[in-house]
């Protein structure tokens, strides 16, 4: 499964992986920035196959509707969590087992999608939390042009240096180094993001390809942030 949904992003994208040599050769949380639906496939196709790799999400009831949630659990890929605490806990111990095998686990670190290749939102704190839970290196993954997917266009993963997750209390981090590593990732994630410009409108099959999935925040896409983006003046690219 991670050959073949890699091949097909390598296939429609220009995939440009970097810094992989700074991936553990163990356990690790990745936490990716997330501006599409797609951005599993592209992680995939950039990130090797060992050690295998999980993502943490999304919602369990989430996971019976729709072509690619139905595609992500047949897969057996995902941690999906009941809402509530118990579901969290619950989660939140499957990958903590699933680390304890040696095993990769991917938090898109924001919690939703957002608009602007140089931004990045406020990150939650999950990944920092399960990355000092589990006592495991916290990796910032930025993944750069799949604000708008057009075909052949650059990709770009790059990842960052692995951040050290070792709490005080063994497997009780507390609330303080929770912000203090979520911040770290934070600068960390933004540095990555800073150079890669927004890119032009893509034709009509780049946007809807884009859009196919994505769930806005409101229901429809926001402009790109202020001062980060040309989005408002972009035309499209019939080419794509």
């Amino acid at each position: 499964m991670h050959a073949f949904i890699g091949m097909a992003a390598r296939l429609y994208s220009s995939v440009r992986g970097e810094g992989l040599e700074r991936l553990p050769d163990g356990p690790a949380v990745l936490c990716f920035t997330h501006q599409s639906w797609a951005d599993p496939f592209y992680m995939f196709a950039a990130i090797p196959s060992r050690p295998r790799m999980y993502f943490f999400g999304p919602i369990q009831e989430e996971m019976r509707h729709g072509a690619r949630n139905r595609l992500m659990r047949w897969s057996g890929v995902v941690i999906p969590y009941r809402p509530g605490r118990r579901g969290l806990v619950a989660a939140t111990a499957r990958a903590q087992s699933v680390l304890a095998g040696d095993a990769v686990v991917s938090i898109a670190g924001e919690g939703r999608i957002h608009a602007g290749e140089a931004t990045v939102l406020p990150l939650r704190e999950g990944a920092a939390y399960l990355s000092l839970r589990a006592g495991v290196p916290l990796v910032p993954v930025a993944i750069n042009g799949t604000s708008w997917l057009g075909f052949r266009r650059i990709v770009r993963v790059r990842v960052g240096s692995p951040i050290a997750a070792e709490p005080a209390t063994k497997f009780r981090p507390t609330a303080a180094e929770v912000a203090s590593l979520t911040a770290v990732a934070q600068a960390a994630l933004e540095e990555l993001v800073a150079d890669f410009p927004d890119r032009p409108l893509p034709g009509l099959l780049g946007r809807r390809l884009t859009e196919l999935f994505n769930d806005w925040p409101g229901g429809s896409r926001p402009p790109a942030q202020a001062g980060k983006s040309d989005f408002g003046s972009c035309r499209p690219d019939t080419r794509s």
